[in-house]
């Protein structure tokens, strides 16, 4: 097992209990492999994981959104807690370098897989909340979520599926259907940054994201605000 000191300095979390955080960053291949009863997975933390973050992030959207109905509360947090959003979070924390993988996964490419990785960040949530209750595991989710949180706009509906509304708008103007191209990386490989550009007809747009999609969403996003000038 590594040293996970630099880890918890990375999320801000010192444990009481290392074995939940052993746990909470074992996945079950490595745990079939060890074939012993003492190597437990992390797939239950997942799910409890899961129902925390949930709660956690509609509560915030609740007060923080207080006008919103249901449905565009609800889109937001789809937003928020999907597997691209997820995983992002724990390339963040450099989640991959740390995680126990059992050999075939390893050589699958596992530690960057953000199904994977989605997963991984939910056991861990999962893992501070076992550890040290509610409060603390709020704590850790805020401090994840703090940009993303800020970047929505309580006017702005469509931030959900912004690729979408952009391709109703260029056919509702009679244009070619939007291109995009990845046209920088940047970082390392745990935060590693997209540059996306859109181009609509003659106009072109940028977007910049921890992810190939969320660098097309948000270049859509820069792309429609264009259209509506």
């Amino acid at each position: 097992m590594p040293d996970l000191t630099d880890f918890e300095e990375r999320i801000g979390y010192h444990f009481q209990r290392r074995e939940l955080l052993t746990r909470a960053l074992t996945h079950k291949s490595y745990s079939h492999e060890a074939k012993t009863d003492s190597v437990r997975d992390n797939e239950t933390f997942e799910f409890l994981g899961d129902s925390v973050l949930g709660f956690v992030v509609g509560d915030i959207l609740f007060h923080r959104f207080p006008t919103l109905d249901e449905g565009a509360l609800s889109k937001m947090k789809a937003y928020l807690v999907s597997a691209t959003s997820l995983a992002a979070k724990a390339r963040l924390y450099g989640m991959g370098e740390v995680i126990l993988l059992g050999v075939g996964e390893e050589k699958s490419g596992g530690r960057k897989k953000d199904s994977l990785l989605a997963n991984l960040f939910e056991a861990l949530i999962a893992g501070v909340y076992l550890d040290g209750g509610i409060t603390l595991a709020r704590h850790l989710i805020e401090r994840s979520f703090v940009h993303d949180i800020a970047s929505l706009n309580e006017q702005d509906l469509l931030f959900h599926d912004y690729k979408t509304a952009l391709q109703e708008q260029a056919q509702g103007k009679g244009l070619q259907l939007p291109e995009y191209n990845v046209v920088a990386e940047e970082g390392p490989d745990h935060d590693k940054r997209f540059i996306v550009e859109v181009k609509v007809g003659s106009r072109t747009a940028r977007g910049e994201g921890s992810s190939k999609k969320e660098a097309q969403q948000q270049a859509a996003k820069h792309a429609l605000d264009a259209f509506a000038v």
